[in-house]
């Protein structure tokens, strides 16, 4: 299975024949292109039109974070696998505003399904959570009666804040108490955490869009503009809660993050270098982590079911199979 390359230090990336380096001054780390799928730059790196033009012809994605954790933009190669006929498709489902809005719904009802399974999750580990979890519920039999996306949107929101409400009971921790949500920048420990895991979740989910026929433009839930991608961000509200927040939870359950890890930094809270590598490290280990597929019968990745959503997405848009949104089971 191909790899993502985290980069943090400072250097140059290059190219040498039909091989890929890091280069700094302590010395070359050679990058194993055959089984590299994305590389995510943090470190002030230079590189040239020949990596890019080498990249591009091994199908590498790169993305690129600034020091703060912050999501610069992607360097995505030419896509290989766009098609005429699916662009069409989709932007055929974001112009009919029923079709799009048909879409949406499923991408909050998702969200939602996984937030209840979350929480419920701790009810069953004694947390006092069940209060939130007949306030979520009771706004998810709203969804379907929305009018528009604005509308949609709307219950989204109220039921986020729910969900959010829900965090000092579950993490339990004093340095990490969580006021609600805040960002650019990040005014504590746990939206400092919150912003990085979600910047995770939107370039895992881009870097599995290009290996579709989809274009990541066009996203339904999140409005199409000039200005990003938007699909990305669409697919990641489905896994947000089972893959980010989970591995917040874990991650303070477990002492792996500390307040040691976090600085005052540009009128917020970041999380320093150690505390971003422990992270990413987490964060990968819990996208090679395997569950039992209900309609497969057999294990799969959890990046391997965002794939899958894809899929599932790709075949709403040719009118084969009503998009269902996974809904995960512990």
């Amino acid at each position: 299975m191909k790899k993502t390359i985290y980069v943090f230090n400072d250097g140059e990336l290059k190219r040498k024949d039909n091989t890929l380096f890091f280069e700094t001054e302590a010395g070359k780390k050679y990058i194993p292109v055959e089984d590299t799928k994305e590389i995510v730059i943090f470190g002030e790196v230079t590189l040239n039109k020949r990596f890019l033009e080498f990249i591009t012809q091994k199908e590498i994605i790169l993305h690129f974070l600034n020091n703060y954790g912050y999501y610069i933009g992607s360097y995505y190669p030419r896509e290989h696998l766009n098609s005429g006929y699916m662009i069409l498709r989709q932007a055929e489902h974001y112009g009919d505003e029923g079709k799009r809005l048909v879409l949406a719904k499923c991408f909050v009802r998702g969200a939602a399904a996984n937030m209840l399974e979350v929480l419920r999750y701790y009810v069953n580990r004694g947390k006092e959570l069940q209060n939130r979890v007949e306030s979520i519920s009771n706004l998810m039999d709203k969804i379907e009666d929305s009018k528009n996306v604005e509308e949609l949107m709307a219950i989204e929101g109220n039921i986020r804040d729910h969900y959010y409400q829900s965090f000092n009971a579950i993490i339990g921790k004093a340095e990490f108490t969580f006021q609600g949500r805040n960002r650019r920048p990040p005014q504590d420990r746990i939206n400092a955490l919150i912003s990085y895991g979600n910047t995770m979740a939107y370039i895992t989910v881009l870097s599995e869009i290009y290996k579709t026929h989809l274009d990541p433009r066009i996203g339904y839930l999140h409005t199409t503009n000039f200005r990003r991608f938007t699909l990305n961000l669409d697919v990641a509200e489905i896994f947000k809660p089972i893959l980010v927040d989970r591995v917040i939870f874990t991650m303070l359950a477990r002492n792996m993050l500390r307040s040691t890890h976090f600085e005052s930094k540009a009128n917020g809270i970041l999380m320093n270098e150690k505390g971003r590598r422990i992270f990413v490290e987490e964060w990968e280990n819990k996208l090679r982590t395997t569950i039992k597929h209900r309609q497969l019968g057999r294990e799969v990745s959890y990046r391997r079911l965002i794939r899958m959503e894809l899929y599932k997405l790709e075949k709403h848009l040719m009118g084969e199979k009503e998009f269902e949104p996974f809904t995960s089971r512990w």
